[in-house]
C-alpha cells in the first residue's frame, strides 16, 4: 500500500560539504545522544519546529525559509540555539520514512486523473505527469523534489510523542519529546494531518460480524474484494470513489447517515470561501472541525455519473445493527454483506499535544486563525478550514508570518555600532 520510499533530499549543508541534520537510526540513537553531550541537557533547539511534512508542513517550512529563518544546525542547544548572525532557526520533523505525507499510503488505483483537487505547493507548480500514474507515486516524487529544491531541513523518520511546556514562563520554550531525542522550540507549527487517525464508528453487533471490516485507510484495491458483497459506509468523496471502483468487480451497497448533496459544477471562489467560513466558525468556537466536503457537497464527475447510471450510487439510510452475515436497517430489512468498508473519514492527529491542555469544553480547540487562541506558541495548519491543499498552503504562510513576527519582537535590539 505504501509507495516506494524516496531518498531524503540533499540540503544546503550537504551542498556546502557540511553534514545533513539527520535523525539517527534506531540502533544509533543512544550513541548519537552521547556524542552530542556538549548540548545542554542533550537537547537540540530551533526557534520554530514544524511537525509533519505533508502539504501544510512544507508550506510552513517554505515560508519560514522565505522570511529569513535558517535550518537549525546539528550542534544547537538551549544555550546556543541561534546562528551568530541573529537569524532565527527552524526544522521540520516528519514521522514518515520518505517524502509525500499521507499520499504515500493512498490506494494505488487512485490515479492522478481521478485524485481530488491537488493544489500546487507554494513556489513550485506540479510537473506534468501521466494521468494514469498512481498518486502514491507521483505526489511523493513531487514532494521529494520540492524538499530538495528549497533545501528544506526535513528530519525523518522522527515521531513526536509529546509536546510540553519547559516551565511556567508563557514566553519560554516548548519541549518536543521524540523517538530521536528531545527538541526545544520557541514555537511549534503542527502539521500532522489526519491520516494516522481513521475514524471507526461504533454500531451494535459490530464485533459479531463474520466478514471483513476495513477502513479506507487500509484499502488496497478492488480486486481483493472481488466476488464478495461490499457495504460501503460514508458520504464523502472517498466513499463514492471506492463505490465506483469496487462496483466494477463485485456487488455493492451504499449507506450514509444523511442524504448526500450533489453539485453539477465545482464551487466558484466566493462559494468556496463561504464554505470554508462555516468550518472556521466552528473552530473559533472550540468545536471539533467539520470536513469542508460536509458543507460543499459532492461534485458530479463523468465516472460518477456512469456509476449512478449503473445504480451504484443508490444510497440507503444508515443501518442500525451489524449481524454476523450482514447489516440490519431500522425498518428490519436485512442486507447480506461479506465486507464492510468504513469510508467514514479521519480525525485530527493531535494526541501528542495533549500535555498542553489545548482542548476546549466543546471538544475542539479554540483557534484564532492558525494560532491556538490560548497558546500563541502553537499554530495548527492543515486543521479544520485549512485541511484542503489550497487551505494548507495559506495556513502555512499565515503561521510562518505570525511566528516570524513574534520572533522578531522577542529579539533584543542592537545598541551601538
Amino acid at each position: 500500500m505504501t509507495a516506494t520510499a524516496t531518498a531524503p533530499a540533499r540540503t544546503a549543508e550537504q551542498r556546502r560539504g557540511q553534514p545533513r541534520v539527520e535523525a539517527p537510526q534506531d540502533g544509533a540513537r543512544q550513541d548519537g545522544a552521547r556524542q552530542d553531550g556538549a548540548r545542554q541537557d542533550g537537547r537540540r533547539r530551533a526557534d520554530v519546529v514544524v511537525v509533519g511534512a505533508g502539504q501544510a508542513g512544507l508550506s510552513a517550512a517554505y515560508h519560514l525559509r522565505r522570511l529569513g529563518l535558517v535550518p537549525a544546525g546539528p550542534a544547537v542547544g538551549p544555550a546556543q540555539g541561534s546562528p551568530t548572525d541573529g537569524a532565527g532557526t527552524y526544522v521540520v520533523l516528519d514521522a514518515e520514512a520518505g517524502p509525500g505525507g499521507a499520499w504515500r499510503h493512498r490506494w494505488r488505483s487512485l490515479r492522478m486523473a481521478t485524485v481530488n483537487g491537488i493544489h500546487d505547493l507554494p513556489g513550485a507548480p506540479q510537473p506534468v505527469v501521466d494521468p494514469a500514474e498512481p498518486s502514491a507515486e507521483a505526489l511523493p516524487r513531487y514532494f521529494a523534489d520540492y524538499e530538495s529544491s528549497f533545501d528544506l531541513p526535513v528530519l525523518r523518520p522522527v515521531s513526536v510523542r509529546t509536546v510540553r511546556r519547559a516551565d511556567a514562563d508563557p514566553g519560554g520554550d516548548l519541549l518536543l519529546d521524540t523517538d530521536a531525542g528531545t527538541w526545544a522550540a520557541g514555537a511549534v507549527v503542527n502539521a500532522t494531518g489526519t491520516w494516522t487517525r481513521p475514524f471507526w464508528p461504533r454500531y451494535p453487533g459490530q464485533e459479531s460480524f463474520a466478514g471483513r471490516q476495513l477502513h479506507v485507510a487500509d484499502y488496497v484495491s478492488a480486486e481483493e474484494l472481488a466476488g464478495k458483497h461490499v457495504a460501503v459506509v460514508g458520504g464523502g468523496i472517498s466513499a463514492v470513489q471506492l463505490l465506483e471502483e469496487i462496483s466494477r468487480v463485485t456487488t455493492t451497497s451504499w449507506f450514509t447517515r444523511r442524504e448526500p448533496v450533489w453539485r453539477d459544477e465545482d464551487f466558484d471562489a466566493d462559494a468556496g470561501r463561504r464554505a470554508v467560513a462555516l468550518v472556521e466558525e466552528r473552530v473559533r468556537q472550540g468545536l471539533p472541525p467539520a470536513s469542508v466536503v460536509s458543507v460543499t457537497g459532492l461534485i458530479w464527475r463523468p465516472e460518477l455519473r456512469a456509476a449512478a447510471a449503473r445504480g451504484v450510487l443508490d444510497r440507503r439510510p444508515m443501518f442500525t445493527r451489524i449481524e454476523p452475515r450482514g447489516v440490519r436497517a431500522a425498518d428490519g430489512t436485512f442486507q447480506p454483506a461479506d465486507v464492510i468498508v468504513w469510508a467514514t473519514g479521519f480525525r485530527a492527529a493531535l494526541d501528542h499535544l495533549a500535555p498542553l491542555g489545548l482542548c476546549s469544553p466543546g471538544g475542539g480547540i479554540v483557534m484564532a486563525g492558525t494560532q491556538v487562541a490560548g497558546e500563541p506558541r502553537v499554530h495548527l495548519v492543515g486543521y479544520g478550514p485549512s485541511s484542503s491543499t489550497v487551505g494548507a498552503n495559506r495556513a502555512g504562510r499565515d503561521a510562518a508570518r505570525a511566528l516570524v513576527g513574534r520572533l522578531a519582537g522577542q529579539r533584543p535590539a542592537v545598541v551601538g555600532g
